[in-house]
């Protein structure tokens, strides 16, 4: 490709169709460049930790407080279950929070409602909607679709729905192709599948037996029941995975303690301990307990096994024979 404007003229110039269709080709990376800054913060290295910081821009969510009859006190476990032990490691401190209520559900339906506004939510990557909806009901927190702004009107139900971002209905009003999240996996159960940032699934067939096969985002197909609701598009802050965090501290902050290396522990803390001087352990990786690291699979869920048509892509070269 062409580093500048210049040379992608002269490339037209001097290649005549292929050069045509290569600055388009620029021209389109640019556009799309520029449309990735608008949605990341780029710090100026005002301090070392500061420099190569990115975050997401936030200057079009809600400023305020959330909406307080949605909220409810958020106490943390610092990784410990109910007898006090540490279950799982490395969590612990981080900024206090206030949980938001969200309706994974979509309780009301066939009932249109009005988006006021985008909000925050430290508990999850995606943004959530504040909508109103019409008569007595009361507001609800939703996730955010990409591209959702106040005053978008959004509904949930199989009658007089559009296919839309924002709507919500069963998997078998939906046509094959179609972009969705906010999966259930037993109906009125609530969404439980693709709610992270910027993800999305796609129908990708409605069988006869009462069940769809819909591909994951991990590149999973998995068979979901045709009765199941699952809203239409995919879900905001779309840029999340290309934050970089800059400092230990931000990592801090997300409540997210150090993790120690195994091969910095005594033999009796891990299978990596020990050893005169540095070692690199001795063995394939592991973890504490001595389970595989590097690809081994720890699935065991027999009774969904049947629900899976395809694994997900390993990334694997495949041996030539």
């Amino acid at each position: 490709g062409f580093r500048t404007g210049r040379e992608a003229a002269g490339g037209i110039q001097a290649g005549g169709a292929w050069g045509v269709t290569v600055a388009r080709g620029y021209a389109k990376a640019s556009n799309a460049a520029k449309e990735v800054i608008k949605t990341l913060k780029l710090y100026k290295p005002t301090s070392p930790g500061q420099r190569g910081r990115i975050t997401t821009v936030r200057d079009s969510l809600w400023k305020g407080k959330p909406y307080k009859p949605l909220t409810v006190g958020l106490r943390k476990s610092g990784g410990r279950n109910n007898h006090g032990r540490i279950t799982v490691w490395h969590r612990g401190g981080g900024h206090k929070r206030l949980y938001r209520m969200v309706d994974f559900q979509r309780k009301l339906r066939d009932v249109t409602g009005i988006v006021r506004r985008i909000e925050y939510d430290p508990n999850r990557t995606t943004r959530i909607a504040l909508v109103d909806y019409e008569g007595d009901a009361k507001p609800a927190y939703l996730l955010a679709v990409d591209g959702m702004k106040a005053g978008d009107t959004v509904r949930s139900g199989d009658s007089n729905t559009e296919i839309r971002p924002g709507n919500a209905m069963p998997i078998s009003s939906m046509p094959v192709g179609t972009n969705i999240h906010n999966i259930e996996l037993r109906p009125g159960q609530g969404g439980k599948l693709v709610r992270a940032a910027g993800t999305t699934a796609v129908l990708v067939k409605k069988g006869e037996g009462g069940y769809a096969t819909v591909k994951l985002p991990s590149g999973e197909q998995r068979l979901i029941l045709n009765t199941c609701y699952a809203t239409v598009g995919m879900l905001s802050n779309r840029e999340h995975h290309n934050r970089v965090l800059g400092k230990a501290g931000a990592k801090r902050w997300l409540g997210v303690r150090p993790t120690t290396r195994g091969v910095a522990m005594n033999p009796i803390d891990h299978p990596h301990g020990g050893g005169e001087g540095r070692t690199s352990g001795g063995r394939p990786s592991c973890t504490p307990w001595g389970v595989q690291t590097k690809g081994k699979r720890t699935r065991n869920n027999k009774k969904t096994d049947n629900m899976r048509v395809s694994r997900r892509p390993t990334g694997k070269l495949k041996s030539k024979k």
